[in-house]
């Protein structure tokens, strides 16, 4: 058995853990099947936006109209636009290969590891064994046991990126941020899409008043069928048909395309690493349980990113590595060995989408249900002159603010470039009292897009049913 000073398991946001290792000069064992980089870089954040990215120029070419100009796109390369995505994918991962096969006092080892005692790691024929380890396992699509979909064969956020050739027509299974984003990708190249969602609105995650520009928007170019269940999968006449049962009515309805895609979620990879053989405790669903600190219940072990289940965005996971080493050894160049706790107060996100979504803290059910008394503030981008422009009057920007100390709790934005936007909030939320006052003493730069922003905290009422008739 060979011994390390630390292993990392996942080459994902593990791979800020194993360089922080070699660094120290450590000697670090990294496991993980491959291809390096994890999600994000092989089938996840990376490729998708760069596929995304064409359908957004399509969207806007073809909505010129409303402004005045009419813009006809002459051919849409499908071949040169997954080309383009894989480059970006292969030349990171080649450049992330080289760097660790000649990395010093680093060993790769290709294949699943599966815990077998404690602190002690199987991979292949070889266990290998450290007082330290951080287990950033990452996830994998969860699919569901529909009857026929296995054998109908199915598309998912891994095989989508390997397709050859434009599917004429394509049922995504499930109405979340994945479905949404492919949806709008297949359908602004020219494939007919059909999304099929158990809830009964997309997005369910998100506020609902986002939830529903996103929905209205997204149906003028896909079909959407919220609130059904799919049942069945069967082949008929060279296409596959899906058998889907109305969640209100009881109706059977039968849904044919050439491809289905499944986007109905994330399972952990916990079953094939077995973490519990090592004292690692594990919820009901395999998400690894840590604490505030992001250490496991077996001392010495630490877990990050989607193995955990919290806040599944890479961003959030290389936050959570940094933490966990700084956690683990005492912060890097320093001989600090206090302990910092994660905070999840403000952790962004976007669904890149038709429109896109934006979105940081609590929506306005969620603060409600935490308790506070808050003010709500909304303004639509057609309130502020570029949005007018635009000719994007709906799209909306939303804030919910603690009513005691001015206090932002949240932000949620459907619109163009709503991702940027909220961003601006996320700085205010980590800064100062995180209130609001900043954008209330600031000049705001007219006429800007940041502009819808700012009238929004201009707008803060209470919440409809606070308002006393």
């Amino acid at each position: 058995m060979k011994k390390y000073d630390l292993i990392v398991v996942g080459s994902g946001a593990g791979m800020i853990i194993v360089s922080r290792g070699v660094r120290a000069g450590m000697k670090v064992a990294l496991v993980d099947h491959g291809p390096l980089g994890g999600t994000c870089l092989n089938n996840g954040c990376i490729p998708s936006k760069v596929l995304i990215y064409s359908a957004d120029v399509i969207r806007t070419l073809k909505a010129a109209k409303a402004v005045g100009v009419e813009a006809k796109i002459e051919k849409i390369d499908f071949d040169r636009i997954m080309r383009r995505m894989h480059t970006v994918v292969d030349d990171g991962r080649r450049g992330m290969e080289r760097s660790v096969e000649e990395a010093e006092n680093l060993d790769w080892y290709r294949g699943w590891g599966e815990f077998v005692s404690d602190l002690e790691i199987r991979v292949g024929e070889e266990t290998i064994a450290a007082p330290k380890i951080f287990i950033a396992s990452g996830a994998r699509p969860s699919v569901p046991s529909i009857p026929g979909l296995v054998e109908a064969g199915y598309l998912d956020n891994v095989s989508v990126m390997k397709l050859e050739r434009l599917p004429k027509s394509l049922i995504i299974l499930g109405g979340g941020y994945i479905g949404c984003e492919y949806g709008h990708f297949f359908s602004a190249m020219g494939t007919e899409v059909t999304i099929i969602g158990r809830s009964r609105w997309l997005l369910s995650n998100e506020d609902p008043e986002i939830s529903e520009i996103v929905e209205g928007r997204l149906s003028e170019h896909v079909n959407l069928k919220t609130g059904h269940e799919a049942l069945k999968v069967e082949w008929e006449e060279g296409k596959k048909v899906v058998s889907a049962r109305d969640l209100d009515t009881g109706e059977m309805r039968e849904f044919a395309a050439e491809e289905v895609m499944v986007a109905l979620g994330r399972r952990p990879n916990t079953d094939i690493l077995k973490p519990e053989k090592t004292g690692v405790e594990v919820d009901r669903h395999g998400w690894i349980v840590v604490d505030d600190y992001l250490e496991t219940t077996r001392p010495g072990i630490w877990a990050v990113g989607d193995a955990i289940g919290k806040d599944m965005f890479r961003h959030a996971a290389n936050r959570e590595a940094r933490i966990a080493w700084d956690n683990a050894f005492g912060e890097e160049g320093t001989k600090d060995k206090e302990k910092v706790k994660v905070d999840r107060h403000a952790v962004p996100h976007a669904v890149f989408t038709y429109p896109q979504v934006g979105a940081v803290g609590m929506t306005e059910a969620e603060a409600k249900a935490s308790g506070y008394k808050i003010l709500v503030g909304r303004a639509r981008y057609g309130d502020v002159t570029k949005g007018y422009a635009m000719a994007e009057e709906e799209s909306l920007v939303k804030v919910v603010v603690n009513r005691e100390d001015g206090r932002i709790l949240g932000c949620q934005i459907v619109g163009t470039e709503a991702a940027d936007l909220a961003q601006q909030v996320v700085y205010l939320m980590n800064a100062g009292y995180q209130d609001y006052g900043p954008v209330a003493r600031s000049m705001v730069i007219h006429p800007a897009l940041s502009e819808v922003v700012a009238r929004a905290f201009a707008n803060l009422m209470p919440p409809k049913e606070d308002i006393p008739r």
